[in-house]
């Protein structure tokens, strides 16, 4: 375009002012008293009001964040829980080897989640009656999925998926009795049933299923 085109009088360059002044109207007005500014910056109201914010200039909010103390309010013993419970997510926790119920702390998260309307959620109470299932049925019922082999293992003990340690500790000894070479005049067969029996005793054994 040449300069002393009739275009180019009519080409207008907003200000760097007005920009500003444009941004300025986008944020609200600071909350500081006295204030009044434009506030882009956010800071926390404090602890119990989480997800709740001030609006200020960024002197203001340098001035507030200085003065800034979550724990305001609070003991020694209570910023030590805290801070200790912060490790984990302020989730519950117990040590390895023991559930939530073996410790207590199970029925106090069910009655925590009642006292927080859980059960608003579950209209129908079908997380509860999980739960009492859970408890009520015995601890063979609840058993894991089982492996290909230690289905294996059971199938050579004529045994279902679902058997107990007690069901296979008593076909194991039945099964060792009957097929015992001494119980058979040394017929070879039955020493190989008796290995295969033995091998797969060993291996639910080993597996945690007896």
């Amino acid at each position: 375009m040449k300069l002393n085109s009739k275009y180019f009088d009519s080409i207008r360059v907003g200000s760097k002012r007005q920009a500003a002044d444009d941004a300025d109207r986008k944020h609200p007005a600071c909350q500081w008293k006295g204030c009044g500014r434009p506030a882009p910056h956010r800071a926390p109201k404090g602890r119990g009001r989480d997800g709740e914010y001030f609006a200020f200039c960024i002197d203001h909010v340098r001035a507030y964040n200085a003065a800034y103390n979550y724990f305001d309010g609070m003991s020694d013993a209570e910023v030590t829980d805290f801070q200790k419970d912060a490790m984990t997510g302020h989730r519950p926790t117990w040590k390895v080897g023991a559930n939530s119920w073996a410790h207590g702390t199970g029925q106090r998260m069910s009655r925590g989640a009642a006292d927080t309307g859980f059960r608003a959620h579950d209209p129908h109470d079908l997380f509860a009656e999980r739960a009492r299932q859970a408890r009520e049925e015995p601890a063979d019922a609840r058993r894991r999925q089982l492996k290909p082999l230690e289905k294996k293992s059971l199938d050579a003990l004529h045994l279902p998926e679902t058997a107990s340690k007690d069901e296979i500790k008593s076909r194991f000894k039945e099964l060792v009795k009957r097929h015992h070479p001494d119980a058979n005049g040394g017929d070879t067969r039955s020493a190989d049933t008796l290995r295969e029996i033995i091998q797969a005793y060993n291996y639910l054994k080993k597996a945690g299923l007896v």
